[in-house]
């Protein structure tokens, strides 16, 4: 069995004197373990880098062996900032908690890579977005996607601005002025294009995807929500407007 396929690294772990077993979410493999031999390797094993991976085992059910080359060196860039490494400790923590190994989501992939890059240039007000939007496409690619075409109650898509944590649809605002305490807010720029979102609404979203991630995903199978995924939300919190 052998395959080819670009990578981004999730996590790393010492094997032996010399080995690493490398997580990496590969774009047409999806989640995938395999080790690394030797320690000239440890460099590029960096949580965030790009590589191009090539995959070797006898069966497809081995861990198997891994050969790196590295495609995009991102991972100093995001160590730089305190918000940029919180955001790639959330990323990293929930991909690998959330998605089931060997299960391809090109889609989701492809908008790691343009989060991981504005992590890496860009401060939290602009890539606070972008990840609440690739949580919400985990969501969607794990089949808990979010309804929000309509309003549950009337069908109506005017002032959908919340969500029902029990259902996922949006609400509109009359519907849901009555039960506003029990609902989730809609941060506008979910709905489509919209200008920048403030730090408010950066909130929300993550209050959001984070609430159904935890209820759909992992406490069923008996997960907590990851530490790194909280701190994320503190640091949400600490933003000024």
């Amino acid at each position: 069995m052998e395959w080819i396929d670009s990578g981004i690294v999730l996590s790393a772990r010492a094997y032996g004197e010399t080995g690493i077993i490398a997580d990496l979410l590969t774009r047409g493999h999806g989640r995938h373990s395999g080790l690394v031999r030797g320690n000239k390797a440890r460099a590029l094993l960096q949580p965030g880098n790009g590589l191009s991976a090539t995959w070797r085992a006898r069966l497809p059910e081995q861990l198997g062996n891994y050969a790196v080359e590295l495609s995009r060196a991102r991972a100093g860039a995001l160590m730089e900032s305190r918000d940029s490494l919180t955001g790639l400790n959330a990323f990293c923590a929930v991909a690998g908690a959330a998605l089931p190994e060997h299960q391809p989501h090109a889609g989701l992939y492809d908008a790691a890579e343009i989060l991981l890059d504005a992590m890496a240039s860009e401060d939290f007000a602009h890539w606070g977005p972008l990840y609440v939007r690739w949580e919400a496409g985990l969501l969607d690619a794990l089949g808990f996607g979010l309804d929000l075409s309509q309003c549950a109650a009337t069908g109506t898509v005017d002032d959908l601005i919340y969500v029902s944590p029990r259902t996922g649809r949006a609400v509109s605002a009359g519907p849901g002025a009555e039960y506003a305490p029990r609902l989730l807010a809609l941060p506008a720029f979910l709905l489509g294009p919209s200008d920048a979102p403030d730090i408010a609404q950066t909130r929300a979203g993550l209050k959001l995807t984070g609430y159904f991630l935890l209820e759909r995903v992992l406490a069923p199978h008996g997960r907590e929500m990851p530490q790194a995924r909280l701190r994320l939300d503190a640091l949400a919190d600490s933003q000024t407007e």
